[in-house]
């Protein structure tokens, strides 16, 4: 899902100013890019990120731009689905194509002496794809046994309640997968339907990074998008009202164990207060066995193997949400404790001792995982995706330092309400009551 890869890009673009140098490139075709020229190897990563994914899907066709995406490489011009991946093959190239509720993305990884022919089977997929009858029926079985799979699965059941509970009639109320009805209805037509509302060039954003100079990568951008309608045919969707209420859902599952998924407000990339509550997170539930969390619940009381929380940062809606799953006696006290320290933080703040270790791992740690010209070709179109100015690697660090344990306290006074928490338990928690009509979901329709 896009909002886990702009959490990623957060969480990984902290390298040092001098480490990374991002050109902004325009194409003679007047296509943007940012990149960043690795010669050391020669290798070339692409990604391209087209906003509005699966958010951008029509009326009662739920699932449609997951299909399309998923069909998208079995075939294109007059190469079938075999011979087209032979040919991606033959030249020890790698494209791929994934969907979430923020963006339709493609990656694209090549040898330099490939990169060309690379380019043209790729621009292929974007421009010309068969959607051939065989190729639908076979990922379409492929999507069918995911959906059934989630049927079965108590995390994807509270996950999909949650974002149910959550969002209301906006698309990121339901799955990208669609459901086993919507799904079976799909036809070619609106495989062809779904690309011309998200491929289009006036959505897409580019990393590019490895062995590539801005002169090469322009002209290669033209070939690759070039043929691409200008606009896309859909709109992007209105910003998604968190619907939200405090309370307890409990879905029956016979299992000797509950998994718990709480969510309240969030916050956007683009709020004033989002590093203060990106410390606030690490401290609370996000930062492992130092976290509040897990100290409270696991260390002193045994009552979770684990427990965390995140900032959802979707494009068009936000959460602050948690996790755990624990023994059906251990949740009652379980989310005692969760809605203590959700409002121990709002009252009491941080220690300046908290605060300094959580500064200390944030900008600590990132530089370790910004390794490799795919992962900085991600990082790059995601960046752009979130709305970060191209000198954020410059200054992600600065922004975290900045934070003072006040500008914490401001954040959790704001979000951090226990009467918010919307809890969903998928189990048979003991002391926690059932509400009538609470039980498990059908989710294949």
């Amino acid at each position: 899902m896009i909002r886990a890869v702009i959490a990623f890009c957060l969480t990984v673009i902290a390298v040092p100013a001098q480490a990374i140098q991002i050109q902004q490139v325009v194409s003679p075709g007047g296509i943007e890019a940012w990149l960043v020229e690795d010669h050391s190897i020669p290798f070339t990563a692409l990604s391209l990120d087209f906003k509005g994914g699966a958010s951008l899907e029509a009326p009662g066709k739920r699932g449609a731009i997951n299909l399309m995406a998923g069909t998208l490489e079995e075939g294109a011009g007059k190469l079938d689905a075999t011979a087209f991946a032979q040919a991606v093959e033959d030249l020890g190239a790698n494209i791929s194509f994934d969907i979430g509720d923020d963006s339709l993305s493609v990656r694209m990884r090549a040898l330099t002496e490939n990169r060309d022919q690379a380019t043209g089977l790729l621009a292929l997929a974007l421009t010309q794809p068969r959607f051939d009858d065989s190729a639908i029926e076979r990922v379409r079985a492929q999507v069918q046994a995911i959906i059934r799979s989630e049927a079965n699965d108590p995390q994807a059941i509270a996950a999909k309640e949650m974002a149910s509970q959550a969002w209301g009639d906006h698309p990121y109320a339901t799955s990208v997968n669609g459901t086993a009805k919507s799904v079976a209805a799909l036809g070619r037509d609106d495989l062809i339907a779904a690309k011309n509302r998200v491929l289009a060039r006036d959505r897409v954003l580019i990393g590019a990074a490895g062995d590539i100079t801005a002169a090469e990568l322009g002209p290669l951008l033209d070939t690759l998008l070039g043929g691409l309608p200008e606009k896309g045919t859909a709109p992007m969707p209105d910003p998604a009202t968190l619907e939200l209420t405090g309370g307890v859902t409990v879905i029956d599952w016979d299992s000797p164990q509950t998994i718990v998924s709480f969510a309240g407000p969030g916050l956007p990339l683009d709020d004033p207060q989002y590093f203060a509550a990106f410390v606030a997170n690490h401290i609370l539930g996000g930062g492992g066995f130092s976290s509040r969390l897990m100290e409270e619940l696991r260390e002193k009381r045994g009552l979770t193997y684990g427990i965390g929380t995140g900032l959802a940062t979707g494009l068009f809606g936000q959460t602050w949400r948690g996790g755990m799953a624990a023994s059906n006696q251990n949740i009652a006290q379980s989310l005692d404790l969760i809605r203590q320290e959700w409002d121990r933080m709002a009252s009491e703040g941080v220690s300046e001792e908290e605060l300094n270790d959580a500064k200390t791992y944030l900008t600590g740690e990132y530089p370790l995982r910004f390794d490799g010209n795919g992962k900085i070709a991600s990082i790059l179109s995601a960046m752009q995706l979130a709305g970060f100015p191209i000198d954020y690697v410059n200054t992600r660090n600065q922004q975290v330092e900045s934070v003072t344990a006040e500008d914490v306290r401001r954040v959790a006074q704001r979000l951090l309400d226990s009467d918010q928490l919307r809890f969903v338990l998928v189990g048979r928690p003991e002391g926690v009551p059932v509400a009538a009509g609470n039980q498990a979901p059908d989710l294949s329709d």
